[in-house]
């Protein structure tokens, strides 16, 4: 079902325009929030605002807390994906944790955000397997940022493969009435994804949205016009097997899955979870997350032996990995140099004798 802005608010205090799901709002103060608008809030802040109070006034807005005071804390990581910038804070109240990206309007990162927020907001909403809670997003002084929970990740138990398989099976579950595509355009990495307009039918999209995107990006990889001809139109036809629109992780390779302690019984008590993170959101086949998760390794046996029990996939799905993968490594090209053209253009010789 299509989402429209009536389930969020924006507080401003500052000049910024967006457009979501097709509508443009615009205001005329200096820093933004992208909230649930059952919080209320009440701001006012001067153009010398800090960012942590940029940060804090986010975080007040979104849990209806006024007394939010947020100061910088250790244990954010190394580096953040797509060229966002990782930091975390906590409540010097209430001690609570939140990790944050952030990176600059100017260079794109707005939108990377904001299309981070909504997709691990449309995960969470699944249900089915854990993701950091998406608390905010908005802007200041030039710079978008995206506040989420903060994780302590842990090793996971024994057997916390097979549930974190089962899990992601039933988010896979959650389908879109739309087709196939998501509300906003996002990115995979640093690269551009889209996804709009959304599309009936899969083929179509895959070769629009994905393998054509990735072709033009990547100059056809060096290929003829006629091979690339013969490589889309072997591609539609592998993937004429009418999937469901199911809701993915879009970028599910090992470094973006992990395991979390959590509280559960009213805080009394800790769980180890499975956790999914940094995603490439939208409504495709459920198969190009699988797939994914071949192509870098990282994933059990255990992992497999659950998403099976909860939802076998069918058959053909074996040769299909291969075009689902083959988009990454394309990306992989874009990302990091012609380092990986061999290895796309080995994937491809494959497809074509399929």
């Amino acid at each position: 079902m299509k989402r429209s802005l009536s389930s969020y608010t924006f507080v401003t205090l500052a000049l910024f325009s967006a457009k979501l799901f097709g509508q443009t709002t615009s205001f005329t103060t200096k820093t933004s929030f992208l909230i649930r608008k059952s919080a209320s809030t009440h701001l006012s802040m001067s153009s010398s605002t800090s960012f942590m109070d940029a940060y804090s006034a986010a975080v007040a807005g979104a849990t209806g807390n006024a007394n939010v005071k947020l100061e910088p804390a250790r244990g954010a990581g190394a580096g953040g994906g797509g060229g966002a910038s990782i930091s975390a804070a906590v409540d010097s109240d209430t001690g609570t944790k939140y990790f944050i990206k952030s990176a600059n309007v100017s260079s794109g990162g707005g939108k990377m955000l904001k299309a981070e927020y909504l997709g691990v907001k449309e995960m969470s909403e699944a249900n089915a397997i854990r993701v950091p809670t998406p608390i905010a997003y908005g802007e200041h002084s030039g710079r978008a940022f995206v506040i989420f929970e903060y994780l302590e990740f842990c090793r996971g138990a024994d057997g916390a493969g097979r549930e974190m398989g089962r899990q992601l099976a039933l988010m896979h579950k959650k389908t879109s009435e739309q087709g196939f595509g998501f509300h906003v355009d996002n990115t995979i990495g640093a690269t551009p994804q889209p996804n709009l307009p959304w599309v009936e039918d899969w083929a179509d999209f895959w070769d629009t949205h994905r393998l054509g995107h990735m072709l033009k990006l990547t100059g056809d990889a060096g290929l003829t016009d006629e091979k690339v001809q013969k490589l889309r139109a072997k591609t539609k036809e592998l993937l004429s097997h009418k999937p469901a629109p199911s809701l993915i992780h879009g970028d599910l390779w090992g470094g973006n899955k992990g395991y979390a302690k959590v509280k559960v019984n009213g805080d009394d008590e800790e769980e180890v979870v499975p956790v999914i993170f940094d995603p490439a959101t939208y409504y495709g086949d459920r198969e190009a997350d699988i797939a994914m998760t071949y192509l870098f390794g990282g994933f059990g046996s255990d992992f497999y032996a659950g998403y099976e029990e909860e939802w076998p996939l069918p058959e053909g799905h074996e040769k299909r990995k291969t075009v689902y993968n083959l988009y990454h490594i394309l990306n992989h090209e874009v990302l990091f140099g012609g380092m990986y053209r061999s290895q796309a253009r080995g994937m491809i010789e494959e497809i074509l004798r399929m």
